[in-house]
């Protein structure tokens, strides 16, 4: 018992010695230990790397500058800060957060792990790491770059979300978080997968956790953690229509949940179906010409599109059906699109 608690203890001071002198300390959300943008920035980063959420980070903080401003924003004046980040429903539940504190808890952020991870899209790694962060709260983070460091430093085979893996790893993270220092420690492991111990070529000599990694050691680092099996994705095919009648494009916003849930999108049928027979029976709707454009695929965590594009030029057209909106093509790059959804408008000539 007494071996592992120095175990420990050198493990956390060395990562903590390291992040003050090498770690990252200009990020955007570090300044102040503000509970509202560290936890803005947690949501952010999750799947998604740091460089691509700066610049969402800053227009989302320039518009709802704190969780109340958050809170009273509309649905869709969210999703458009957010549209091209996707996974999008992190933005519903940020949003469905946002006014949970201010009703629930006065606009004041809950300071405690158990209090953070009862809120919407907040899980126990997320919220350990705003409790540590913000609040200096004695907390053990565990995403994924956490999960490479800890799993390299003890030798821990196996990939991380597997249940048995990420338990050892659990127990492994709770062990080493130190009595004090916290927010420097959280910090720095992040810092460390991110910049040192990272998926591809880790950098083991300029490693502050050199000396004892298993990993290193047994020249296991590039199998240490275990990848993801493989798995093919599943295809899926949609034709999606770019519906346009006097310089103006028609946008229909999805339903609340599943794919792009919230956003303004295309109408979508089968691939196969009858273009000029869908607008004229789902729509009232007279097509005057319509053509393809280039195909294109966008891929999801569980599956990927193959989206046949087609531009259909109508007769002037009548009543717009309810949940639909025309507006110019480059006005419509202003609304919350999917990713594949602007690269068509982009594609248009008159944006």
């Amino acid at each position: 018992m007494k071996a592992a608690c120095e175990t420990a203890a050198s493990f956390a001071a060395r990562v903590v010695r390291w992040q003050r002198r090498h770690g990252r300390h200009d990020l955007p959300w570090q300044a102040g230990g503000d509970a509202y943008r560290v936890w803005l920035s947690e949501i952010m980063l999750q799947q998604t790397q740091v460089a691509t959420v700066v610049p969402y980070f800053a227009r989302f903080v320039t518009h709802f500058p704190d969780v109340r401003a958050l809170a009273a924003a509309s649905e869709d004046a969210v999703l458009a800060l957010w549209s091209g980040l996707g996974y999008y429903s992190r933005a519903h539940n940020l949003h469905a957060a946002a006014r949970a504190i201010v009703t629930e808890h006065g606009g004041r952020f809950p300071d405690t792990q158990q209090e953070l991870a009862a809120l919407p899209g907040i899980g126990r790694s997320t919220a350990a790491a705003i409790a540590a962060l913000a609040f200096g709260r004695r907390c053990a983070i565990l995403d994924g770059n956490v999960k490479r460091v800890l799993a390299r430093h003890a030798g821990i085979e196996g990939w991380p979300g597997a249940r048995a893996v990420e338990t050892a790893l659990w127990q492994l993270a709770e062990a080493r978080v130190p009595s004090r220092d916290i927010r420097a420690y959280t910090q720095g492991l992040m810092d460390l997968g991110a910049l040192v111990c990272t998926r591809q070529r880790p950098a083991c000599d300029t490693c502050p956790l050199r000396a004892d990694c298993v990993a290193r050691e047994t020249g296991r680092s590039a199998e240490i953690p275990a990848p993801r099996p493989r798995r093919v994705l599943p295809e899926k095919s949609v034709a999606m229509l770019l519906l346009r009648d006097r310089g103006e494009l028609m946008l229909e916003k999805r339903p609340p949940r599943g794919v792009w849930g919230g956003l303004w999108s295309l109408p979508e049928l089968d691939p196969d179906a009858d273009a000029h027979a869908h607008c004229h029976t789902r729509y009232g709707f007279e097509v005057r010409a319509l053509h393809a454009l280039p195909a294109l695929s966008h891929s999801f965590t569980h599956f990927r599109l193959n989206i046949r594009p087609l531009e259909v030029h109508l007769a002037p057209r009548g009543a717009t059906p309810p949940g639909q909106i025309w507006l110019a093509p480059k006005d419509a790059l202003d609304a919350a699109l999917p990713a594949p959804v602007r690269t068509l408008l982009m594609r248009l000539g008159d944006t």
